[in-house]
């Protein structure tokens, strides 16, 4: 334990590449409960649906959103949703629940959202390949 600062002053690239990686862990681990933003899995997903009449948002593109999607969902792509942000506005009382693909991409929009008033926001966790490996059905686009 003596030769512990020796040994950092001899390798500070690798302690600093050890702390940075440890950072982004740590991150990765408990950044949406720092961002006020919760995951839920698939079948919380379900039960705020039937319950509390959840408006469930696919943030995919539209091409994506054809191919297959969760009943029900509202599709407002990335790229769509700053011009189609108002579109949400009406259901500010009722939870919502975002999902992309990995999971990435409906947080960030989550975190955008939650600072406009709406009582419940959620982000599917795993996204859609969470729903599809529990067995929940998907419907296409016609």
């Amino acid at each position: 334990m003596e030769r512990l600062p020796e040994f950092i002053s001899n390798h500070l690239f690798l302690v600093s590449l050890l702390v940075s990686v440890l950072m982004l862990l740590i991150w990765n681990l408990y950044g949406s409960v720092l961002s006020g933003i919760k995951q839920i899995i698939p079948a919380e997903l379900t039960r705020l649906i039937n319950r509390e009449d959840a408006i469930v948002v696919d943030v995919r593109s539209d091409a994506e959103f054809g191919n297959n999607h969760i009943l029900g969902a509202l599709n407002i792509p990335d790229a769509d949703f700053q011009s189609r942000q108002q579109e949400l506005d009406k259901h500010k009382d009722k939870p919502v629940i975002f999902y992309c693909t990995s999971g990435a991409v409906s947080a960030k929009l989550a975190r955008t959202l939650s600072s406009q008033d709406f009582e419940k926001i959620y982000v599917l966790k795993g996204g859609l390949p969470s729903w599809q490996n529990a067995n929940l059905p998907l419907t296409k686009e016609r």
